[in-house]
Order: C-alpha cells, then structure tokens, then sequence
C-alpha cells in the first residue's frame, strides 16, 4: 500500500499492542477525531509494531472513529510477540535490535509519517521509549487490564476487567452458597494483584490471594477450618494467576516464545490443599481468563480513554514528545516515558483498598494481620 501525498495534512501513526482490552477503539476514534480537527490525519498500523515494520496498515478517518468508539477489542488487532518485545518474564528489559528500530523509522519516513501515538502496558511502552530515543515523536498511553504501569493512578481497560470478573463471581457465589462448596476464582493479572484486589473487594470474597503477598497452603487450609467451624461452608477465594505456590510461579511451559504463560494456580492450590486436608473440604475453581478482556468498555473506561486520547493527541501537538498520558488525582497529565516503565506498580499494604479489606476481615494470607469479626455466628 502506498500513502498518500495528496493532501497535505501531517500524517500520524497509531499503534496499539500488547494485550488486547475494552477501551482500545475508545482511545483511537477520540484521537482521530480530535486529532482530525487539528489538521492530521491518521494510520493505523495493524497487528502492532509488526504492521509498522511490514507497513501494513489502513487510513483511519472520522468516519471509522464514530463507527468503533463503543467497541471492545481493536480494529487495528494487536500482539504481544514479534520483532520488538521489550520485556519479558517479570518485567525484564530487552534491547531491541537496532536494525529494528532503524527499519521502523525507514518506514515512517518511506509512509510520511511523522510521529507515533503508541498505546500500550509496561511491554508496549518500554519499546516504544527505546525508539523514541532514537529520535522518533511518540506519545503515549496507558493501556492494561493489569493496572500495573507506573505513574498514572489507572489504566484503561482496568474498569472493565473488574466489572467483568465481579459480574462472574457474583454468579458463583450462589452456586457455591448452594453447594457448600469452596471456590478459587483464578483472575488475570500478570504480576500485579489489583485486577484481583479490586474483583476480590467489589464481590465480597472470603480470601484474595495476591502475588505481593506469599502465603503458604497451610496457612488457607488453617482459615478454611476456621470459616467451617464458624459454620461457613462456602467460601470464595480470589486468585491472582501470578500467586506463587512454593515460590514458584505456576506457568504453562512452552519453548516457542520467551512470554511467561499463567496457567493453572487455582488448580494446584486445590489439589495441594486436598493432599494437606484431605475429603475435608468440596472444592472447584474457575478460571475468568481472557474474558476479562472482551467486550465492550463500561461507561468508567469509554470517559478515561476519550480523556486519554483527546490529550495524547494535544500532548502530541504540543511537542512533548517521550512522554505518556497520565491519570493523576483525577488530572490527565503527561509524564516521561522513562518513569512510566522503571517499574511496575503493584499492591501494597498501605494502599487504601488494601488497608479497607483487611479492616472487612478478607484473609489475604498469614503475612497479613487479619480481623476475624466476619467470623462470628450470626
């Protein structure tokens, strides 16, 4: 495909990559359209960093903005393997090969395309920070369910998730109040617990078990026997899939890319519970998993992305170039690149939600002091 050159409007790209989540199309149809009245026009790489390198892309237009503003997922789909992942594992930075990033800019320059607004999580943004530094004009913005980049208060796409996951353990709690059964929701989250923490707290679970804070299987079979002899014979923990059993991720293995796959925690605290306790408890577990991503935004992430686009899209006009949109006190501001990617943001125990939960009594393990007030016969 080749661009046009016909009229003479400064051309932008857009890149969205990573995890897909709600809120993607939000941001881009805000960005056009604002972008659009500006005097750019946009394109749209597809598949992320690969569509740039590929030059595959489609001509966005105010048009296509209003037609995709309340869709879930991304028009422009998206990848979180191919030639420019940053990070790998927990956060580890990679250098991207040179030859790579020189083949990005030889494909702006070979397009017209002056500049990147890149939306993306820690991975998205630590690659586009390395290209930046080579001297391409990048803003940009905070996407993940995992709520976990540094320096912005929340991410899109965080709201939705949450809703979606309280939405399904709503449903399970009947069944297991039913059933007198103990289940273990397994939720997203990589290696940040807030998609749990915030599912955990809005659902009323019993127990959410957060990477931040190991405990041992002792320890819940220990707060299972007490909730059954306070005669609660259902239970609803709340999983991170990044909780360590044994300090030890639990991760599907694979020898075809360097991502960390989560796979199966609910299931092996299940069966390391069974071996400590065994026929004492009746237990299942669910895992949400990409469910969490899909779907339309909810009302709280359409508001913050359209926030997010309209000012990446100033931002960008402004020349401030490096730097990513930010939800600070309820301010959209803009931040360095740097700072947004030195380090993941996770939960700790001065946070407020945090210190809330443990005044209700939900058990977060034995490294946590615990009110037992819920406990009591009612």
């Amino acid at each position: 495909m080749t661009a046009s050159t016909t009229s003479g409007k400064r051309k932008i790209g857009i890149i969205n990559s990573g995890g897909d989540c709600a809120g993607i199309n939000t941001v881009i149809a805000s960005v056009v359209i604002a972008g659009s009245q500006m005097g750019y026009e946009f394109y749209g790489f597809e598949l992320g960093w690969e569509g740039l390198l590929d030059r595959k892309y489609r001509q966005l237009t105010v048009k296509d903005a209003h037609a995709i503003a309340h869709l879930g997922g991304t028009i422009l789909h998206t990848t979180n393997r191919g030639r420019f992942a940053a990070k790998v594992g927990t956060g580890q930075t990679v250098g991207i090969d040179p030859e790579i990033l020189a083949q990005c800019k030889e494909s702006m320059e070979a397009l017209g395309v002056e500049g990147l607004i890149v939306i993306g999580g820690d991975g998205t943004l630590s690659g586009a920070l390395q290209l930046a530094q080579t001297g391409v004009n990048i803003v940009g913005i905070p996407k993940s369910i995992d709520n976990d980049l540094n320096a912005t208060d929340r991410t899109f796409g965080f709201a939705t998730a949450v809703q979606v996951a309280v939405d399904a353990v709503d449903k399970i709690k009947t069944t297991a109040f039913s059933h007198n059964r103990i289940f273990f929701v397994e939720c997203m989250g990589r290696n940040a617990g807030w998609l749990s923490l915030y599912t955990g707290v809005a659902s009323g679970a019993d127990a959410i078990l957060l990477p931040e804070f190991p405990t041992s299987p002792e320890s819940i079979v220990e707060f299972l026997r007490e909730r059954r002899d306070h005669h609660r014979q259902s239970t609803i923990v709340v999983v991170s899939e990044a909780f360590e059993l044994d300090g030890q991720l639990v991760t599907l293995g694979n020898d075809y890319t360097n991502e960390v796959i989560f796979s199966g925690i609910s299931n092996q605290l299940i069966r390391r519970i069974e071996k400590i306790a065994p026929n004492e408890f009746e237990m299942r577990n669910v895992v949400l998993g990409h469910t969490q991503r899909g779907g339309s935004p909810i009302a709280d992430d359409r508001i913050l992305s359209t926030r997010f686009g309209t000012r990446a899209i100033q931002a960008y006009d402004e020349g401030q170039f490096g730097h990513m949109v930010s939800l600070q006190n309820d301010r959209i501001v803009t931040v360095k690149l740097e700072d947004a990617v030195n380090q993941l943001k996770l939960v700790t125990k001065d946070n407020v939600l945090f210190q809330a939960a443990c005044k209700m009594g939900i058990f977060f393990g034995d490294s946590v002091p615990q009110e037992k007030k819920h406990l009591l016969d009612v």
